[in-house]
Parts: C-alpha cells; sequence; structure tokens
C-alpha cells in the first residue's frame, strides 16, 4: 500500500503545484508533458513488467520499480528548467510502471480468492485518499515552502516501502499452475527475456499517446505530424505483432487474447478507462464553471466517487461469489450506463448534491465493475502468467483512458465552439480556451453572456457524459456476447 501511495499521490500533488512551477522554470507552452510524459512512461512499460515479474519474480521487479521511481523524485526535486523535469518525469514513469502493475499481482499472489476483495479494496483506497490529500499536500508544499518539496516527499515513503518489501515479501518456493492445467515450479526459472518485442511494444505505444496526447492540442488532427504519428504507430504495431508471433516468450503473448475470459475483460477495462474521463476531467470543470464552486470544493464533488468505490469493491465479492464474475461485471456496468445517462438530465445550474450524487452511485457502480473482473483474470491464471494478464488490463485500461480524453476533448471543444459561433450575444470570448478564463472573472461579463456560457459548458460536459455512456454500453455488450458465463478457476498456493 506504500509503494502504491507513491504512484497515487504523485499526479494529484503535481497537478497542485503547477503554477508555481511554470512561474519558476517557464515552459508554459510544453508543462502538459510533466502529465502526459510520465503517462506514456507507465503505459508503455507495464506489459515489459508484467512478463519481468513473471520471469524475475515480484520482489526485485517491485524493488526496482521503487528505486527507479525515488531516483526519478530526486532528479525532479533538482530540475532547472521545464524541459529537464519533463524528461525527469519520464524517468519517474519508468518506475511508477513497475509499481502500479506488480503491486496488484503480489496482492492476487499473497491473498485467496475469498479475500482477494478486500486487499484490493484497501490498495482501492489508497487511490481514494491520495485524490483527497495530493491536492492539499501539493498546495501547502506549493504555498509555504517550494514547489521541489512535492517530489522529496516520495523518499521517506518510498524508502519505508523498501524496508517493508525487502524484510517481509517472500517469494521463494512459490509454485503455480499454467492455465492449461499442471503446475510448474515458478523459481527458479530461465531467464528468456523478449527483448526486441519490449522495445517494439515500447515504441508503439509510445507513437500512439503521442499522437493521441498531442492531437488537436500541439497539432490539428488533420495535420500531416498526426496522421504521420498514427500511420508510424499502425507500421509499428504490425511489426511488433510478426516479434511477439516469433518469440519463444513474448512480452504480450497470443494467449492474452486467445482466452475468451481475459480478451473480454481487456476490451471491457479499456471501456472503463475511457468512459473514465467524464468524470476525472469534467465533472471538476462542470462544478467550477457551472455550479461557480471553488477548486477545493469542486475536488469533493468528484471524491464522492472515489470514497463509494472502494466500498463496493469491498463487497462485491458477496455478489459474484453467488452470481459469478461476469453477471457481477454485467450488473455493476448496467448500473453505471444508467447513472451516466443521468448526468445530463440533471438541472441547470442545479446544486452541488446532485452531480455529487450521481457520481456516489457512479463509484459504487464502478467499484462492482472493475475489481470481479480483475479477479477473475487473475483467478484463472497460475502464477507463472499472473504479472502478464494483470499487466494487459492495466495496459487496455490506460489506453483507453489515453483515447478517451483525446476524443472527449474534441467532443468537448466541438460543442464550445459550436455555442460560440452560435451566439445571440455580443461579448464573449472568441476562442474555447478563453471560456474557463472568462468565466473565472465572470464579473468582467453581462449577466446573459456569462449565463451563455455556463449553458454552453453543461451542454458540453453533457455530450461527454452522453460518450461514456456509450462506452460503458460497449463494455456491456463485451461482457454479454465475448466473456464465457463462467471464468475458470485455477487453484494454486495462494488459493489453499
Amino acid at each position: 500500500m506504500l509503494a502504491m501511495a507513491l504512484a497515487a499521490l504523485d499526479g494529484t500533488i503535481v497537478a497542485t503545484a503547477v503554477p508555481q512551477i511554470v512561474g519558476d522554470l517557464g515552459g508554459l507552452s510544453i508543462f502538459s508533458w510533466l502529465f502526459s510524459g510520465y503517462l506514456l512512461a507507465v503505459t508503455v512499460t507495464l506489459p515489459v513488467y508484467g512478463k519481468l515479474s513473471d520471469t524475475f519474480g515480484r520482489k526485485p521487479v517491485l524493488i526496482a520499480g521503487i528505486v527507479l521511481f525515488l531516483v526519478g523524485s530526486v532528479l525532479c526535486a533538482t530540475a532547472w528548467s521545464m524541459a529537464a523535469l519533463i524528461a525527469f518525469r519520464v524517468v519517474q514513469g519508468l518506475g511508477g510502471g513497475a509499481i502500479q502493475g506488480t503491486v496488484q499481482t503480489v496482492a492476487a499472489d499473497l491473498y485467496p480468492l475469498k479475500e482477494r476483495p478486500k486487499i484490493q479494496a484497501k490498495l482501492s483506497t489508497v487511490w481514494a485518499t491520495s485524490s483527497v490529500a495530493g491536492p492539499a499536500i501539493g498546495g501547502l508544499f506549493a504555498g509555504y515552502l517550494d514547489w521541489r518539496w512535492i517530489f522529496l516527499i516520495n523518499l521517506p515513503v518510498g524508502a519505508a516501502a523498501l524496508w517493508l518489501i525487502v524484510r517481509h515479501l517472500r517469494e521463494t518456493g512459490r509454485t503455480g499452475a499454467s492455465a492449461t492445467g499442471g503446475g510448474d515450479a515458478v523459481r527458479p526459472r530461465k531467464a528468456r527475456i523478449d527483448w526486441a518485442g519490449a522495445l517494439a511494444v515500447f515504441a508503439t505505444g509510445a507513437l500512439l499517446l503521442t499522437a493521441l496526447v498531442q492531437g488537436g492540442v500541439a497539432w490539428p488532427w488533420l495535420s500531416a505530424p498526426s496522421l504521420g504519428l498514427f500511420a508510424a504507430t499502425a507500421v509499428l504495431a504490425c511489426a511488433t505483432v510478426v516479434i511477439e508471433r516469433r518469440a519463444a516468450e513474448p512480452i504480450i503473448p497470443g494467449w492474452v487474447w486467445r482466452r475468451r475470459n481475459i480478451a473480454a475483460v481487456n476490451l471491457a477495462l479499456g471501456a472503463l478507462g475511457l468512459l473514465m474521463v467524464a468524470p476525472t476531467v469534467f465533472v471538476p470543470t462542470y462544478a467550477q464553471s457551472v455550479l461557480g464552486l471553488g477548486p477545493i470544493a469542486a475536488g469533493f464533488v468528484l471524491s464522492a466517487m472515489t470514497l463509494s468505490w472502494p466500498v463496493s469493491a469491498a463487497l462485491s465479492n458477496r455478489v459474484y461469489n453467488r452470481i459469478g464474475f461476469r453477471l457481477t461485471g454485467v450488473v455493476g456496468i448496467s448500473l453505471a450506463l444508467v447513472f451516466l445517462l443521468a448526468f445530463p438530465f440533471l438541472p441547470f445550474p442545479g446544486q452541488a448534491w446532485q452531480p455529487a450524487l450521481v457520481m456516489l452511485l457512479l463509484g459504487g457502480a464502478l467499484g462492482l465493475f472493475q475489481l470481479p473482473l480483475i479477479i477473475g483474470v487473475q483467478s484463472s491464471v497460475g502464477w507463472s502468467e499472473r504479472g502478464t494478464a494483470t499487466a494487459s488490463i492495466l495496459f487496455c485500461r490506460q489506453i483507453g483512458q489515453s483515447v478517451g480524453a483525446a476524443l472527449f476533448g474534441a467532443v468537448a471543444n466541438s460543442v464550445l465552439a459550436a455555442r460560440l459561433a452560435a451566439a445571440p450575444t455580443g461579448g464573449l470570448p472568441t476562442d474555447v480556451d478563453a471560456i474557463s478564463r472568462a468565466l473565472d472573472d465572470p464579473a468582467a461579463l453581462t449577466t446573459q453572456a456569462a449565463d451563455y456560457l455556463r449553458h454552453a459548458v453543461a451542454a458540453a460536459v453533457d455530450h461527454v457524459f452522453v460518450g461514456a455512456a456509450a462506452a460503458a454500453a460497449v463494455a456491456l455488450l463485451v461482457l454479454l456476447f465475448v466473456a464465457p458465463r463462467r471464468f475458470p478457476i485455477i487453484q494454486d498456493d495462494s488459493d489453499s
């Protein structure tokens, strides 16, 4: 949990200090890469670390990831320019990829099937706590000390995590059953790493995420850089498939997609990553621009979802033990679909408790959806395949999130641009980027203009939630028509 806290705190604590960082180092035009660079490094390394943990064990991979993350934190604290800080954030992300995937795998290794919801709920609580504590800690450091402390605070947390893992995490003598039946000794195991495949996966993911993150921001979607990146991604993806088919121990083995339960969960969790962009990115904007709340109050509207999610996840075993993993996921995503569609029907401008209630219900539904599917996949493979299977799920979810950020950002911008073009009143901003600045100072606008802008933002967010509901519908269809009725369960040491 301490290791996971490093990755969980990182995004929220850095976001609060961006004004101070930009004021000190400059680089306003490229500061978004503080987050994009980290996301790139985490996402594209997940499959690599998953395979490494299946080959060498979880402990060395987790220790290496924490050390790399802490080295990146120290480097970030010493950054002398925005470009240097972005490069050091990538180093942090290289460690963060090992932490996120391996911690989830260790939890499945150490706890039997009936106890996995409890430990996974505790890990979810780490993220929930970080979403509330991170902005407060980041604001404190940035306002009263120095922004560099937001990276140095990782050192004591990471040191404690390292000490506990080195001292107490024992894997020696573990055995696991393969998915085809029978047991296989996991350690020691001959190391055969597909380095060519790892490089191909890394390069393909990096190009795809760069195209998604920068498209519509640094350059237009149909421009030469955007089309070139997507074309290069397609070529590299084909090359990756060829390399992986020929590899003796591929980074992303074919069985990840040949087994219906894993393929279905990968697709469903990819849709989850996509739909999660709606609440996490657009609800704070809605709360501030439409409801007129401050940043802290807007954060609390979103935090309702992070509070109900781990509670629902912890109780999900009472459901899937009765009706199975697949049907539990179906119930969860069906409820999420209803709550996502409810958001556009909220009254305008409404009260803060109304979107908070929707977020509370949505978090409960998604906790019932995500965790049973992850546990179902982890329980269907042996020890020697669990790291790869878990990493594939997290990888698909991260890709979905990147696609969602690009797609829903384009949807919101198109709605806002159309509303500005059709505005019946004057005194409005001339471009989409100026809308949030104008609503930050509504006294500079006429009452009619401010009200029109708030309606425009509300309409844009409503369209995004409809798109998120479509993603939920895709996940529902995948579970109904791709996932098997029952997930195969393999008993190994952790289930005894």
